[in-house]
């Protein structure tokens, strides 16, 4: 038997690990676990975990369409991979990398005890275009600025990258098998089933994305495509969705280039994830104001697009990317907090919620990652409103109360904020 492994490819489609492993071998069984370690600390009704749950009910009954299934494990993988080879004649597992810092210690764990076992453990590049060491400066340096790694990204795009794996044509290889294993509960792993927030289609829409140049900036307006999430977890592939970004919309396939460059980045300086990329930002007094951090969380400060923004954020689990720049500008510069706690705040709310893209997205607003927005770039958070909500559409959809005696006053006075701010950072960094 051969193990596929899923982990954030919840499709069959062009699934490159699953294609690599039903070409070179047969006997192919599919599993998914269910975490623990990342799952444990996570509220009772986390939305992403019932997300999963859907696709992996979903991708479950494909595989038996096939004659095959999907065998689903709730615990720490390690346990998991010790239990299937104790159990089973397992003669290989296969899966797609993964970058961040968890899932690379993670994987070499996995990779030393299976090697103790005379087991192979195969990666595959699925989850992104170039990984790696594959986009690098002439120096063998990873690029640590965008616009450059964008023009070799570009310069060394050809089809071959783009090109689906015809799965579908090797599912025959699948593990045959009558005997459906259940799934494990969500009660049963301390999750509820409710769902209390839209999830997005996995549909592309293609009208959005011929658009999208000049409707992603307006929160408005139904500008962005929302398949962060289908992203995320691997339920759509980026090959397909940069074959017709490439061919619609430079500035859509310009997005998602940013998204290879910052899991490009967490693989090379995972460090980045708590520390700030450019370590003089680390010398930041920030302040400490829990009254105020919890006006930002929950959308009460006082400036209607920041509070729309965060209101979004907490009824939807989503936000718009144009107010996540705004709302973390306020977070780091008006209110001069420390880039990390908005971070995890976004790490606890977000449905599309990605390592990578979060904490680069922060650091660019908090001035200290790559390639990030110069400290003395501080975000209005009116004009902004009055450049990209002009109508009060936005703000009048999230913030009902704003115009009302209930409407708080702001909590802060964005001029000496911004005085402030530039001090502190100009402290920090030693720069006149």
């Amino acid at each position: 038997m051969v193990l596929f492994w899923h982990r954030r490819d919840l499709r069959l489609e062009d699934n490159a690990g699953l294609y690599k492993a039903l070409k070179e071998t047969g006997d192919v069984q599919p599993v998914f676990i269910f975490d623990t370690e990342i799952l444990d600390g996570l509220p009772e009704d986390d939305q992403r975990v019932l997300f999963i749950y859907k696709e992996i009910e979903r991708i479950k009954k494909e595989y038996q369409e096939h004659d095959g299934d999907l065998w689903v494990f709730h615990g720490k993988p390690k346990e998991v991979f010790e239990k299937l080879v104790n159990e089973h004649s397992v003669d290989a597992v296969y899966t797609n990398r993964d970058y961040e810092p968890y899932a690379l210690k993670r994987d070499k764990e996995i990779f030393e005890w299976l090697k103790s076992k005379d087991i192979p453990f195969k990666g595959t590049k699925d989850h992104v275009i170039f990984e790696k060491d594959e986009i690098l400066k002439d120096d063998g340096d990873p690029y640590r600025v965008y616009s450059p790694y964008m023009k070799s990204w570009k310069s060394k795009l050809t089809n071959y990258y783009l090109k689906s794996y015809p799965t579908e044509e090797y599912l025959k290889n699948l593990r045959k098998t009558d005997d459906i294993k259940d799934l494990p509960s969500l009660a049963d792993m301390g999750f509820g089933d409710e769902q209390k927030i839209d999830f997005p289609s996995r549909e592309i829409d293609k009208d959005i994305i011929e658009t999208y140049n000049k409707t992603r900036d307006y929160p408005a307006i139904n500008g962005t495509t929302r398949l962060s999430v289908h992203l995320r977890f691997g339920t759509i592939s980026i090959r397909k969705l940069a074959r017709i970004a490439k061919k619609l919309n430079e500035k859509y396939l310009n997005e998602l280039i940013w998204r290879d460059f910052y899991q490009m980045i967490i693989y090379h300086f995972p460090e980045s994830e708590s520390k700030a990329f450019k370590e003089k930002y680390d010398n930041i007094e920030w302040r400490s104001d829990e009254e105020q951090f919890t006006a930002w969380c929950e959308g009460k400060t006082g400036y209607p697009i920041v509070d729309a923004g965060m209101r979004q954020l907490n009824e939807s689990g989503y936000m718009h990317n144009r107010v996540r720049m705004i709302v973390a500008s306020f977070l780091t510069k008006d209110l001069l907090m420390d880039w990390r706690k908005g971070e995890a705040y976004f790490a606890e709310k977000l449905l599309d919620y990605d390592l990578a893209s979060n904490v680069g997205g922060w650091q660019w607003a908090a001035s200290s990652g790559v390639d990030a927005q110069p400290y003395f770039r501080i975000f209005n958070p009116e004009s902004q409103r009055e450049k990209y909500d002009e109508d009060w559409q936005y703000v009048k959809q999230w913030v009902p109360d704003y115009d009302t005696d209930d409407y708080p006053d702001p909590i802060v006075e964005h001029k000496e904020a911004r005085e402030r701010a530039l001090d502190k950072y100009k402290e920090a960094v030693k720069e006149e």
